[in-house]
């Protein structure tokens, strides 16, 4: 995210895919946005009419959007992404990958397992980044999803300016049906404001492990991650429990008068989070890094997949 909308990739095996070639003399509303960006950024209008010529409308995209995994119970999305095939394979990335990711770490302060988390929760390390082109993505859903509208026609601008900075086809581009690219599936003004040459090779290529591993790294550290802090820890007396009303740690740890496994400092900011788990209600107290991660995936569930993630990539097969 950083994706905000993560999907399995295959869910848009579900749909009978249509496109049609966008015929600018019937859409205003997409020569309006040629306008504008030929005044705000000086593109070409004749170059963006002859982008979009070539850009299709891809309705099935709106459909996918209307089924995000986030919309499951906790214990149906977690196993969607915590699996013996992806740990395994998080702990072959953490070991391939050393070098690069202790070095992301002592430049950013996030850890390794943290990191290879995310990878393998969005792309699977790498092996599927999407094959959208992310072009007729974000112009279907800009100007054919009216719930989200501004949203992706301001991504969709970032996206042209993106192209613009870093000699990149437009047309040539792929990613998720949401506009999300690389390993990490970066959307576009994420791309712009974090992504990193991790490698120094002049390029932000987050299609590749070096800038990819970097750039979320850096994305978090942004975002306020906190070096040597907890992520969230289960809450051992499942008794008269209630969730704070915010994700955001409000209140020292000692205010929230739980029982947890590990010690940690009282006075660390915490918050209480309720998870619908198959025989009832999981209580856990959540703080600040987690919170970080949200800013990646706004979806607690999302957090707490890349948290439990971690730590099994952590552990000693």
């Amino acid at each position: 995210m950083p994706s905000k909308w993560i999907t399995p990739l295959l869910a848009l095996a579900f749909f009978h895919v249509q496109a049609w070639a966008i015929d600018l003399e019937k859409e205003a509303d997409v020569e309006a946005f040629v306008q504008d960006m030929a005044k705000r950024h000086r593109f070409d209008p004749l170059y963006l009419r002859q982008v979009f010529k070539k850009t299709a409308w891809r309705p099935e995209i709106v459909e996918a959007m209307k089924r995000p995994a986030e919309a499951k119970p906790w214990y149906q999305y977690r196993p969607l992404f915590i699996t013996a095939a992806r740990i395994r394979s998080g702990r072959a990335f953490l070991k391939d990958h050393d070098d690069l990711l202790r070095r992301a770490e002592d430049t950013y302060g996030v850890p390794a397992s943290v990191i290879v988390a995310i990878l393998g929760i969005e792309t699977r390390y790498g092996r599927y980044t999407g094959r959208h082109r992310v072009m007729d993505a974000l112009t279907t859903l800009g100007f054919r999803y009216p719930k989200r509208g501004r949203f992706f026609r301001s991504e969709l601008e970032q996206f042209l300016l993106m192209t613009r900075e870093e000699g990149l086809d437009p047309l040539a581009v792929k990613g998720s049906y949401a506009g999300a690219m690389g390993w990490g599936q970066f959307i576009p003004s994420s791309f712009r404001h974090y992504s990193v040459d991790f490698d120094g090779d002049g390029r932000r290529d987050l299609w590749h492990a070096a800038d990819a591993i970097g750039s979320i790294a850096h994305y978090l550290s942004a975002h306020g991650w906190e070096p040597r802090t907890p992520v969230a820890m289960k809450i051992q007396n499942e008794g008269n429990i209630q969730p704070s009303k915010t994700l955001k740690p409000q209140s020292p740890l000692r205010a929230l008068k739980v029982s947890l496994k590990e010690t940690v400092p009282d006075d660390l900011p915490a918050s209480i989070l309720s998870l619908e788990g198959e025989k009832g209600p999981e209580y856990w107290v959540i703080f600040n890094n987690f919170y970080v991660i949200t800013r990646y995936n706004h979806s607690p569930l999302y957090a707490m997949a890349v948290h439990q993630l971690a730590q099994a990539v952590e552990e000693t097969p």
